[in-house]
């Protein structure tokens, strides 16, 4: 299964490098996936919504959501399915940002994005909710681009977020 991945997604991956790449979009898209590093740019925005009296449900289910993808991404399927990295699996792909440090599989960056965007998306306004779906989608996406993640991994990292904050807003027994 590992291969046949690999032979579908990783021309995918070379694809972006070689068409998609450019030095003016490189550093706007490195910034971008940087918002996404250890979730800080969505831990910061939870607080805020904590901070807000009206808005504290949000930023609890916030926190919730987060905290069940790092639970089921993070300690649970990137230790379970221990997947290399695209830069160390495709011959001729170039990574833009440092090495990663864990497995590739699933996106921390794109489920934690979409927890946190999804919880917004389905509790605050849309004029606040749809733009907060670009930006996950867009740090997602940004990972594919700088070449750390396979399409699978952004895909299912998206996946499990969303699941994550669908059932945080949906039940609340994790945070109300």
């Amino acid at each position: 299964m590992e291969e046949l991945l690999l032979r579908f997604e990783g021309p995918i991956l070379l694809w972006i490098q070689e068409y998609l790449r450019s030095d003016l979009l490189t550093p706007i898209v490195t910034f971008v996936t940087h918002l996404g590093d250890k979730g800080w740019f969505w831990i910061a925005l939870a607080v805020l919504f904590l901070l807000l009296p009206r808005q504290r449900r949000v930023g609890i289910c916030m926190a919730c959501a987060m905290l069940l993808n790092f639970l089921l991404n993070n300690m649970l399927l990137k230790r379970l399915v221990a997947r290399t990295r695209p830069y160390e699996a495709v011959e001729g792909l170039h990574r833009l940002i440092e090495a990663q440090s864990d497995f590739s599989f699933p996106s921390g960056h794109s489920g934690c994005a979409f927890a946190a965007a999804a919880v917004i998306f389905l509790m605050c306004p849309r004029r606040i909710g749809i733009p907060a779906l670009v930006l996950a989608a867009l740090i997602a996406l940004s990972r594919l681009y700088v070449g750390v993640h396979f399409p699978t991994d952004v895909l299912a990292g998206a996946c499990i977020g969303t699941l994550a904050a669908v059932l945080v807003c949906r039940k609340r027994p994790f945070c109300v």
